[in-house]
């Protein structure tokens, strides 16, 4: 199994920025990928951006220029800097991490992260 930890997150006003952390544990071996999703109020959870441990990433169009997914390679940990915070980015925030055949071998806590003036 593969435990997920996640920090960071928090209140922060529009333009802003925060970091968040996930780092794994576990059977780490067995992930191919990392990385984070959202789920807004009333909305459906969305792929906000993913790491690929063979250096590939992918974000969210909704993203894309704003917001950094990285690794750290020797702790199995990813971090999102989120730059220029909008309103939208409001949501809980949830770390996965991804196994062969994009089987999602498990899902973090989550963590809230609130742009607002």
């Amino acid at each position: 199994q593969v435990q997920l930890v996640e920090s960071g997150g928090g209140l922060v006003q529009p333009g802003g920025s925060l970091r968040l952390s996930c780092a794994a544990s576990g059977n780490v071996a067995a992930i191919n990928a990392m990385g984070w999703y959202r789920q807004a109020p009333g909305k459906q959870r969305e792929e906000v951006a993913t790491y690929e441990l063979i250096g590939i990433t992918h974000y969210a169009d909704s993203v894309k220029g704003r917001f950094l997914i990285s690794r750290a390679n020797a702790k199995n940990t990813v971090y999102l800097q989120m730059n220029r915070l909008k309103p939208e980015d409001t949501a809980v925030y949830f770390c996965v991490a991804i196994g062969p055949g994009r089987n999602f071998l498990s899902t973090g806590q989550g963590t809230q992260v609130i742009v607002s003036s």
